[in-house]
């Protein structure tokens, strides 16, 4: 029983060192894309690609996007083909059986930074990046929760020791987190001429990665709202023909 105790004490000690405390609750942002019927900031899309392959693409994918999507953002065919031709895709076997390397076309995905998990965990001291796909819809609070980590990067409290290889943030649970503040004021240069703030860059980046986890999400609304107004619109239709039928019964029984 001494040991189970003992145990116990250990286990609580350990979690209570590695975690500095409670978070605080995120920034809540009000989303030009919530809402029946919100929409997309294509402006803040593309500034969000920007930041996205400027800065996080160098450690997290986004194998679930084509660059062909980037349509949706407002590029024509030539722009994105433009785009996806910088990147250098493995591709293969060819005749020979051997693998090569070629230029991106727009059917190809998003590149990933690494070529395998391992790979990923070496070059990022153990922690492994994720797939920034689905991002937005795998985290509690979505945008908001992403928002307010990328902005939530502060000098830790005198009385928490950070060990090397972690960093606090503030709204992060536990407040120590193993990725390094990604974006710094005016890390981004960005080609519309905006302001590149911390605020701006989370603001447009999270708005970027909740296009690639629904790029169909306008098409959904829209979809949805013509089904509402159809089926109100017949409601309405088929309560006037009942009054309108039961009326000619009643005047027939009378």
């Amino acid at each position: 029983m001494t040991k189970i105790l003992i145990s116990i004490i250990f286990c609580f000690l350990s979690f209570s060192a590695f975690s500095a405390g409670p978070a605080l609750k995120g920034e809540s942002i009000d989303w030009g894309f919530n809402g029946p019927f919100g929409k997309y900031n294509k402006s803040s899309l593309q500034r969000g690609l920007q930041v996205y392959t400027e800065v996080c693409s160098s450690c997290h994918s986004l194998k679930y996007v084509a660059y062909r999507n980037l349509s949706d953002l407002g590029y024509n065919k030539n722009e994105v083909k433009a785009f996806a031709s910088t990147f250098t895709i493995t591709d293969g076997p060819n005749d020979d059986g051997e693998m090569f390397e070629r230029p991106g076309v727009p059917a190809d995905q998003f590149v990933s930074p690494y070529p395998n998990m391992n790979a990923a965990r070496t070059a990022n001291g153990g922690a492994y990046p994720p797939d920034l796909s689905l991002i937005t819809k795998a985290r509690g609070g979505g945008a908001d929760y992403l928002y307010s980590l990328l902005i939530g990067y502060i000098e830790a409290p005198k009385n928490i020791d950070v060990k090397d290889g972690l960093y606090y943030n503030k709204y992060y649970s536990g407040n120590l987190i193993a990725m390094p503040q990604p974006i710094y004021v005016d890390g981004v240069e960005y080609a519309d001429g905006t302001t590149a703030s911390i605020e701006q860059m989370a603001a447009d980046v999270t708005e970027f990665l909740v296009w690639a986890a629904e790029p169909e999400m306008e098409v959904r609304k829209r979809t949805g709202i013509a089904a509402i107004s159809f089926l109100l619109i017949m409601s309405v239709l088929s309560y006037l023909a009942k009054q309108q039928i039961w009326a000619n019964v009643k005047k027939k029984q009378a």
